[in-house]
This record gives C-alpha cells, structure tokens and sequence, in this order.
C-alpha cells in the first residue's frame, strides 16, 4: 500500500472549480484559506517559544542560527536570515541560510537537489556545525532528504536542532529536537506550497528570529535599537530613535551622540540617558548582558 500523501499534496474541497469561478469569488476563496493560518501557527506557539529560547541561548554563547530548506522553504529560510542584518544588526556569519542547490537555486529550480541526503550531511560539515549552534530544518512535508540529512548531520554535531513543517506526520518532527507544525491542510492550488504552507512558514520565522533578537537585547520594547543605518530612511529612524528613548532635544544633538558611539543607536540612548562617555557606556550594557531596558530604566528582563 503506497504511503499517506502529506496533506499539501491533497485536493483542497474549498476551491474545487477554480479556474471556472469569476474574479473575484476566486481570490475570496483564497483569502478564506488564508485566513486559516494565523490560527495554525497559533496552535504551536509553545514549540515557538521552546525554539525562540533556544536561539537566544545560542546567541549568547556565540552560536549561530543555520536555516536548511528546499526549494521555497529553503528561499524563506534564506530571506528570513537576510533581514537580520538591516534590522537587528546581526550579521550574515550569525545567522545564514543554506538551500538545495546552493545559491542558483534561489531563483532558479535546481533538478533532484531537495533528494540529496548527502549534501544535506556535507552541508553542516562545511558550516562546521557545532554545540553551540541551533540549525532549523524547514520542510512543507516534512520529508525532503536534503533537509532530514541536514538535521540529523547537525544533530550528531551535538547542534539542537528544530523541525518546521506543515503537516502533522512529517518525518522531521521525530527526527528534531522542537518540532513547530503549523498544519495548514491542502493548498488553494494543489501542492503548490509557496501558498498556505509557505505563508505559515513565513509566519513562524518571523516569530524565532524576532523573539530571539528581543530575547538578547535588539530592541527596547517593541523598537529597533540596533538597527543599521545603510540607507535615508534608516538615518533618520537612528536619529529619531536617539531623540526620543534619549530624550534628546535636537537633531544636532542626536548626531552627535550616534557619531560619538560609532554609529550605535543603543550606545547614543545610553550616553544620553546616563550622561557617559561610549566608554562607560559600552560597560553598562556588558553588565546588562547587553539589554537596555535595565540600564536606562531598572528592573529586569526575561
């Protein structure tokens, strides 16, 4: 008897006749689908947390988050470890993603390479995989070799590893140590998991990355303090950032100080708020493990 097909492979009932509906009828049924995954992922908030404290602790021993996929959830993987730097700056060494098929297969198929067990192995062994770091396997089915190699390749390296798919029998989820398994049923198209499965996917990297970076002191509530100023916009989200946490009265002023801390937001606030130099500044903060909040407002953080 062949094998249960993993739900995204399945016929959605709720969009039966697609291609005959008019317009807009067509996108109200996707929409419904859409509508279902927020509640999914919902139901795996605590596997979230489990894999949100995880990364943190890694981070804060100075391991690495490693994201493994294939084909669309390798591209989610990838674009999901991109934003890091911009946002929370922490670089590319810190936290990367690695796809079947290498760097070509970002925007182009790459034929049998999501069947490469082995090059899922080699591909933790040439990251130097470790103890310190955590490596998430994402998968829609749960079952392509590339990412199951990868897993347990990063497993016996003694990596804690996380499983992110989106169907409940997926493989992976006994093969890891957190399984996260948002199930988002059969796709609006059938098997086509850019949809559903790779929004939900989308939906749970955004949470460990966030959630990890708030856990090691990247924001101060719910702003960016070590954001990176590449560009106009971010220039000015730094100054605005420097006048209002630091209670800064000018923009003159703000310049100033984010010259004088090297260009860190955080390190302009603290100097502002405690009158330091970056100097003592810069020891504030390694006594706080980094963390602003303790330094400028008291009390602790989780």
């Amino acid at each position: 008897m062949p094998p249960a097909l993993p739900p995204t492979e399945l016929p959605n009932p709720n969009t039966d006749g697609l291609d005959r509906l008019p317009t807009i009828e067509m996108l109200r049924r996707m929409n419904d689908e859409d509508a279902l995954i927020a509640a999914a992922v919902r139901t795996q908030l605590g596997a979230i947390a489990d894999a949100v404290d995880a990364i943190a602790s890694a981070f804060r021993s100075g391991g690495r988050l490693i994201y493994v996929g294939a084909g669309t959830s390798g591209r989610l993987g990838v674009l999901d470890a991109a934003e890091c730097l911009p946002t929370f700056g922490v670089g590319a060494d810190r936290v990367f993603g690695l796809i079947a098929g290498g760097e070509r297969a970002m925007t182009k198929p790459v034929e049998g390479a999501e069947d490469d067990r082995e090059a899922g192995e080699r591909a933790m062994d040439e990251a130097a995989v470790g103890l310190t770091d955590v490596v998430v396997g994402i998968s829609a089915s749960g079952g392509a070799p590339y990412v199951r190699g990868a897993v347990a390749r990063a497993k016996a390296l003694g990596a804690t590893t996380v499983g992110l798919a989106t169907a409940a029998n997926a493989l992976l989820a006994d093969e890891v140590d957190i399984a996260i398994l948002p199930v988002t049923g059969p796709e609006v198209i059938q098997g086509s998991t850019r949809m559903k499965s790779g929004t939900a996917q989308k939906l749970v990297l955004n949470m460990l990355t966030t959630g990890a970076m708030v856990r090691i002191g990247k924001t101060y509530g719910n702003r960016m303090v070590d954001v990176q100023a590449t560009n106009a916009k971010l220039v000015a989200r730094s100054r605005r950032l420097v006048r209002e946490i630091g209670k800064v009265e000018s923009d003159e002023q703000a310049d100033a100080l984010i010259r004088d801390a090297g260009g860190s937001v955080k390190l302009a606030v603290v100097m502002a708020r405690r009158g330091v130099s970056a100097d003592e500044a810069r020891a504030l903060l390694a006594d706080a493990n980094d963390l602003l909040t303790p330094v400028i407002d008291g009390g602790a953080q989780p």
